[in-house]
């Protein structure tokens, strides 16, 4: 009888061990999985953040070749003589301008500030560096052409005269 309370014993112990080694492999099992939703949640993100700069790059490229039809259409219309800016023809294309202006906010895309601003060389490209009783030193004080960002980023730098 003292062999099979013996041979228990050593089957309880057996067990117990058993038991253990099951819980430290569960315990494992249980960090590799929580490691592997981490791992495939920022795959999820990384994937979700290449293709928001996918789709911001081709925004970026599409805009680079609008732009300047847009600007065109801008100097366009500020060269109709005074005496014709009444005119139904001059007032739908001020209506034009505006979808224009609209359909650029809707993409986030912003007109950089130029005229009595900084010369900040991140965002201006000076074209001249002229004497101007008018202005500070490195002022902008003429515009030569609009620049515009894109959620923030610069996509054409406004071409500009700064003062000495």
């Amino acid at each position: 009888m003292s062999e099979e309370k013996d041979l228990e014993v050593g089957d309880i112990q057996s067990l117990h061990d058993e038991l253990e080694t099951t819980k430290i492999k569960a315990a494992e099992n249980l960090a590799g999985w929580q490691r592997a939703q981490a791992d495939y949640a920022n795959f999820k993100k990384e994937t979700e953040d290449r293709r928001k700069d996918v789709v911001e790059f081709a925004n970026a490229a599409f805009m680079s070749e609008v732009l300047p039809i847009y600007n065109n259409f801008k100097l366009a219309l500020g060269h109709i003589p005074e005496d014709q800016l009444k005119l139904d023809w001059v007032i739908g294309l001020e209506h034009i301008k505006k979808q224009f202006q609209e359909f650029l906010k809707k993409y986030k895309i912003e007109e950089i500030k130029t005229v009595g601003e900084k010369f900040n060389h991140n965002c201006h490209e000076a074209v001249a560096h002229e004497d101007n009783d008018k202005y500070e030193s490195d002022m902008v004080f003429a515009e030569v052409q609009p620049g515009y960002t894109l959620n923030g980023k610069i996509l054409m730098p406004a071409k500009v005269k700064v003062s000495k």
